[in-house]
């Protein structure tokens, strides 16, 4: 459950900015993962392909950077970096 949470603040992110800035697909996706977020890169991957489905950020390159700084502020969340987007 606390993975379903963490991605769709991620899909509201990248929703809200996506709305704001006109685009009509992301084509990149550059998130930061907090070291007590409780996701690996591959199971990161999983779920924002499924969350991303049927959204503008549907296939969407993904890079991702792990964490281990389990005293980081944002240790528990997911941080969204950069989107690449096309008009």
């Amino acid at each position: 459950m606390h993975e379903a949470s963490l991605m769709n603040d991620l899909m509201h992110k990248i929703a809200g900015i996506a709305a704001r800035e006109g685009v009509s697909q992301i084509t990149k996706v550059d998130v930061w993962l907090g070291a007590l977020s409780h996701m690996s890169p591959a199971h990161f991957r999983e779920h924002f392909e499924d969350a991303a489905r049927g959204s503008l950020a549907e296939g969407a390159r993904l890079v991702i950077e792990c964490s281990d700084d389990i005293h980081h502020p944002d240790a528990q969340t997911i941080v969204l970096r950069h989107i690449e987007a096309e008009d």
